[in-house]
Order: C-alpha cells, then sequence, then structure tokens
C-alpha cells in the first residue's frame, strides 16, 4: 500500500512538472508570434528573423535584443537574488 501511494504522489507529481512545462512553452510561443507581427516578418522561421535583423538598424537591433534578453533571461541564478549567509 506504501509504495501504491508514493507511486501516486510521484505521478501527480510529474503531471504538475509537465504542465508547467508546457504553459512555460506556450508563452515563449506566443512571444515569438508576437516579436513576429511587431516587426511585419512574414516567414515565421529562424531564416526570415534573420533576414529581418539585417535590414534593422543599430537601434531597432539593440531594442529587440534587450526584449529577447527580458523573456529568455535565467530567473534562478540572478546576483540580487543570492541570499547571504
Amino acid at each position: 500500500m506504501k509504495n501504491s501511494a508514493l507511486k501516486g504522489a510521484l505521478g501527480a507529481l510529474a503531471v504538475v512538472g509537465v504542465a508547467l512545462i508546457a504553459k512555460k512553452a506556450i508563452q515563449r510561443k506566443r512571444f515569438i508570434k508576437g516579436i513576429f507581427d511587431e516587426y511585419g516578418i512574414k516567414e515565421k522561421s529562424p531564416f526570415g528573423l534573420a533576414d529581418k535583423i539585417r535590414e534593422m538598424n543599430d537601434e531597432e537591433y539593440q531594442d529587440l535584443k534587450g526584449k529577447f534578453k527580458k523573456e529568455f533571461a535565467s530567473k534562478c541564478c540572478r546576483k540580487e537574488n543570492i541570499c547571504e549567509a
């Protein structure tokens, strides 16, 4: 009985983990779609994005780069979040 309860708890935890990963993937896909729409990129591929970047001036490129850094930055290992012991 004990082993069965443990398997059930681990199964439920796995389902929650998969749901969180799927949610994050959907958010990132929405972000990428928004970038394509905002910059008028018709070809929905990395090559279309690269072509658009080649056409951008430096200011537009820095703006786009900042958006990507903000969206895809790791939120777990920032210096200001480290607890001092």
